[in-house]
C-alpha cells in the first residue's frame, strides 16, 4: 500500500513570475521498533545507527517503540543520548515520558491468574512484567537468555509468591512473556485464543516466545498519547516509523511514512510505504539518511 503524503506549496514571487514548488511533509518524529528493525546481528546498534540518530535527534525526536521494559530500552537511548524522549514500552502498554507516566493499561490480575493456571504442568517459564519490575520463577535457560538480549537482571521470585503479592493489591502486569518448546507454547497459545482472546492480545514473537498484554493497547495507540499530550502541534503526517512484525503494522500504516526493514514478515513489507536494507544491514540508518534531511 502507497499513502498519499500530505503536500505543502511553497510559493516564490520574482517580478511578474509565480514560481510554485511542491514539498511533503516535515517528520518531526520518529518512532522506531527495536529487536528486528533497529538492533543488528548482535543486538546492538550499528555506528552507522548512532551517527544517523545523533545528526537528527536536533531537528527530530526519536522515540523507541517496542515489547521490552522501560530499563530494556534505556541503555540504547543513553547511547545515542536521547534520554530524555519518551519511551513506549511493552507495545504501548505504558507510555513514559521522563518520571510522568503518560499511559498505563494492565493485563488484569485475574486474567495475570489464568494465564499462570493454563500452564501449569508445562515445563514454559512465565515472565511477569510491571513497568521496571520482572519477576522470573528461576535463573534457567530463557531468563538468561533474556537478560543477555536486554541487559536486565530479573527478580527471582516463584510464580506463586507474585501472584500472592500482586492479588494482595489488585495489581495487574503491563505484560507476561510465557517461553518453552514449540510445541507446549502452541498448545498454550490455543488455550489463551480460546478462553481469553476478548481481554488479551497473545502474540507469538517466535514459535517458542508468547508475548500477552491488553487488547486495548497498540504501538499505535501509544503514538496517539504522545500526539495529544507531548507533541500536540503535530500531527500523524509528521511521524516517521519503522517495524518489522506483525505488532509494528497498525503503528506503520497510521503515520505519515511506515517504513518496513527488508527482513520484515511479508505482511509487513506489502503494506509499508517504504522497504529498506533489513535490520543487519543497518536499514533504519540507510532510511533516516534518505527521508531525513535538515537543513
Amino acid at each position: 500500500m502507497v499513502k498519499q503524503e500530505e503536500i505543502y506549496i511553497y510559493v516564490e514571487y520574482d517580478q511578474d513570475y509565480l514560481f510554485v514548488y511542491p514539498c511533503t511533509m516535515s517528520y518531526k518524529l520518529l518512532c522506531t521498533d527495536i529487536d528486528g528493525t533497529l538492533l543488528n546481528a548482535d543486538r546492538e546498534l550499528a555506528p552507522e545507527t548512532i551517527s544517523e540518530f545523533k545528526r537528527i535527534k536536533k531537528d527530530c525526536d526519536i522515540i523507541l517503540a517496542s515489547s521490552r521494559m522501560p530499563e530494556a530500552m534505556r541503555h540504547l537511548q543513553a547511547e545515542v543520548g536521547i534520554q530524555s524522549s519518551p519511551l513506549i514500552a511493552y507495545n504501548g502498554g505504558l507510555v513514559l515520558d521522563g518520571d510522568k507516566v503518560l499511559s498505563s493499561t494492565e493485563v488484569g490480575f485475574e486474567e495475570v491468574k489464568r494465564i499462570a493456571e493454563l500452564s501449569e504442568g508445562t515445563d514454559i517459564h512465565v515472565s511477569i512484567y510491571n513497568n521496571d519490575e520482572w519477576f522470573v520463577p528461576a535463573i534457567d535457560y530463557w531468563a538468561n537468555r533474556e537478560a543477555s538480549n536486554t541487559k536486565v537482571t530479573p527478580q527471582v521470585r516463584s510464580l506463586a509468591e507474585t501472584l500472592a503479592a500482586y492479588g494482595k493489591i489488585n495489581r495487574g502486569a503491563h505484560k507476561v512473556m510465557c517461553m518453552g518448546s514449540a510445541e507446549e507454547i502452541a498448545v498454550l497459545y490455543d488455550s489463551l485464543i480460546d478462553q481469553l482472546n476478548d481481554d488479551l492480545h497473545v502474540y507469538k514473537s517466535k514459535d517458542t516466545y508468547l508475548e500477552i498484554a491488553s487488547k486495548k493497547i497498540s504501538k499505535k495507540s501509544a503514538i496517539a498519547t504522545l500526539l495529544q499530550h507531548k507533541y500536540p502541534d503535530l500531527k500523524w503526517g509528521n511521524v516517521i516509523a519503522f517495524g518489522d512484525n506483525y505488532n509494528d503494522m497498525e503503528m506503520l500504516e497510521a503515520v505519515g511514512m511506515g517504513v518496513a526493514v527488508g527482513n520484515a514478515k511479508k505482511e509487513v513489507l506489502a503494506m509499508a510505504d517504504d522497504v529498506t536494507a533489513t535490520n543487519k544491514e543497518h536499514g533504519v540508518a540507510h532510511s533516516i539518511a534518505k527521508h531525513l534531511i535538515f537543513s
